[in-house]
């Protein structure tokens, strides 16, 4: 289905309407608070909910310096039984 309905000159067009793979609401894509996948969640809490990140949080994220990676704790060895 396709057009305008609703008040207003311009009214709501239902090719922007689409349904969050998450939460299952429908929402208008172009207002989505997700940065990146606007056409798949309708938040970023979503986004990051669904996937454990969001996908501009690891755009942007910088890998681990020398000094940071030899501070970080390595594993425990597990012992053989």
């Amino acid at each position: 289905m396709s057009g305008a309905i609703g008040p207003g000159s311009e009214g709501m067009n239902l090719e922007h309407i689409k349904t969050c793979v998450r939460c299952g609401l429908r929402y208008d894509w172009r207002r989505s608070s997700s940065d990146s996948l606007k056409m798949t969640y309708c938040s970023h809490l979503c986004e990051a909910g669904d996937l454990g990140f969001t996908l501009e949080a690891l755009l942007h994220a910088q890998p681990p310096t020398s000094t940071e990676a030899e501070a970080a704790p390595s594993e425990p060895e597990t012992a053989a039984i």
